[in-house]
């Protein structure tokens, strides 16, 4: 099968290269995470490609646990993790995988290389390793422990293996060349000593292979023709080849680089998301203000805006830093398409119309939708006390000003006109409330003799509902936080902004209806603000927690709220 190359994936040239070569390849891919903390968008761009492309050319994804380092996995992860994937709208091929499930057979290859004189018992430690392996610069030179016999080498790697040696007292190395230009393959570490318990292997295993020497053979073993991986990975390539090589196993995958996600005001790393973590900085892996994939579901991004991000942002070898407005232009193109149009007052100021009767009741139909009447209507009420947005009112004069203001006119939305008159002060002077005259002959007409006047959102007191709202900036104040050894420096102190105002109650009674059932297709566009969805962690039937997704187009309206 030969598929036309994808300008946005220099991948398919390869694939097609080697379909032509042979005919009767079968694709087999995988995505194999270390289960040491959540997926995040950088992840999705790797489960995306890995998936997309077994199925573009009718072959199979597997989905693998690299779990090579019981000090940092745990269960809790690989459910976030297959979660994630099943979310993003991805199934894997067969049974899930993990390395650990192969470690018997790792040990055996472990073996094969010490008999081939290819491997060592080291007994320096950890620092003096690192201070033998030299840099750059400086070649690295011979362990004392590196001329051991085989059968010397066998009988120690045995005593690891039986628990005979402390953690850093031993570990089994690769004889390569430590005057290799590249530091990776003078000789690097294939096993070493961790006394934890394991959450596949539980305690069976006191010694560990390393991610470099698991990852090679895990690939071979599960019959992997296209190993994909990012940049960083580059440089391993030559150690994933030397142990395929110098073994004795069957299938020989082959490894392919492309650039990883880097994306403006964001961290990716999960050390890093971890420190912000321990540090109290974000409420956890599904914080909003952070890019994992299940903080971005929690602020209201859908699968499809993700997958669709992914796709435009393309597959290369060129690093770069991807701006973040790519990301909210896929969800804000979704959300203005499915979003029911409703109003909301974040930051509320009363108004009473003196002119209207205390019983006054008008019900209105309004559209959930201005362009898709198949999203249906629903019913809002004025009356004669309102609220409106606290910045939809100046009390100074100014002639750019087109809101409402002493003496002047405003449309309320889908409503009626009105004229501010007077204002209402509190002792120390703050605006409580303000009044106005309302002219009950404009609604659905032209002003006679006037120009249109601008329009506001409002709710009605009596038929609102109150509610948080949680307004999201970037975390970090700079583009390239990850760039910056001290990143936390950088930390924007307005990333979360909360608000205490109102919705109106019959969309309030929707939501409350599902608290506890799946609302997570309930999409909103509070008009003039931006786009929400309920938090579905944080929100109670009494207590309504929203969650911004992204700002309108002109995003002009919510930096006040910033």
């Amino acid at each position: 099968m030969n598929i036309k190359n994808n300008s946005n994936n220099f991948l398919h040239n390869i694939i097609n290269k080697d379909l032509k070569k042979n005919k009767n390849l079968l694709l087999r891919t995988r995505f194999p995470p270390e289960p040491n903390g959540y997926l995040h968008i950088g992840h999705a761009k790797s489960i995306c490609l890995n998936f997309e492309i077994a199925k573009l050319y009718n072959g199979y994804c597997n989905l693998r646990f690299d779990d090579t380092n019981p000090v940092k996995e745990n269960a809790q992860y690989i459910k976030s993790i297959q979660r994630d994937i099943k979310w993003l709208g991805y199934k894997w091929d067969g049974n899930i995988h993990y390395s650990s499930e192969h470690f018997l057979i790792l040990y055996k290859y472990a073996k094969e290389l010490i008999k081939k004189n290819l491997a060592y018992v080291d007994e320096l430690t950890k620092e003096e390793i690192k201070e033998y392996r030299g840099t750059l610069k400086k070649p690295g030179k011979n362990s004392p422990y590196r001329n051991r016999s085989i059968s010397e080498n066998l009988k120690l790697f045995k005593k690891m293996k039986k628990g005979f040696f402390r953690e850093g007292e031993a570990c089994l190395r690769a004889k390569i060349n430590m005057q290799s230009s590249y530091i990776i393959m003078r000789d690097p570490v294939l096993y070493r000593i961790i006394f934890k318990e394991h959450h596949q292997t539980k305690k069976k295993w006191c010694i560990y292979p390393t991610y470099d020497f698991a990852h090679c053979l895990s690939d071979a073993i599960e019959k992997i023709t296209h190993s994909f991986c990012t940049l960083e990975f580059q440089d391993n390539k030559k150690i994933y080849n030397w142990i395929l090589k110098n073994t004795s196993i069957s299938h020989y995958p082959k490894q392919y680089e492309f650039s990883r996600l880097n994306l403006e005001f964001s961290i990716l790393s999960k050390r890093k998301i971890s420190i912000l973590i321990d540090k109290k900085i974000i409420n956890g892996w599904n914080d909003p203000r952070i890019q994992t994939i299940s903080g971005l579901r929690r602020r209201g991004y859908t699968a499809s805006s993700i997958r669709t991000f992914c796709k435009k942002i393309g597959v290369t070898k060129q690093n770069n830093l991807i701006e973040f407005s790519m990301l909210e232009y896929c969800i804000r193109n979704e959300l203005n398409k499915k979003s029911v149009r409703t109003m909301a007052v974040l930051d509320p100021i009363k108004i009473f119309l003196y002119n209207i009767d205390d019983n006054y009741v008008k019900k209105l139909i309004v559209p959930n939708h201005p362009n898709d009447p198949s999203l249906g209507t629903h019913e809002i009420f004025f009356t004669n006390t309102i609220y409106i947005e606290r910045k939809d009112f100046k009390e100074k004069y100014d002639k750019k000003y087109k809101r409402l203001k002493i003496g002047h006119e405003i449309r309320l939305r889908y409503s009626y006109i009105i004229k501010a008159e007077k204002i209402k002060k509190d002792k120390n002077g703050n605006i409580i409330s303000l009044v106005c005259f309302c002219d009950l002959n404009t609604l659905g007409k032209k002003p006679s003799n006037k120009k249109n006047p601008s329009v506001i959102h409002w709710i009605s007191l009596k038929h609102s509902f109150p509610a948080e709202f949680r307004i999201y900036n970037s975390l970090f104040n700079i583009k390239n936080p990850e760039q910056e050894e001290n990143f936390l420096s950088f930390l924007n102190p307005d990333s979360l902004i909360i608000k205490k105002g109102f919705i109106e109650i019959n969309i309030a009674q929707k939501i409350k209806n599902k608290i506890g059932n799946n609302i997570a297709n309930l999409f909103f566009q509070f008009e003039r603000i931006g786009y929400f969805c309920i938090d579905q962690i944080d929100s109670k039937k009494n207590h309504l927690i929203f969650n911004q997704t992204v700002r309108l187009k002109d995003s002009s309206n919510i930096k006040n709220y910033s």
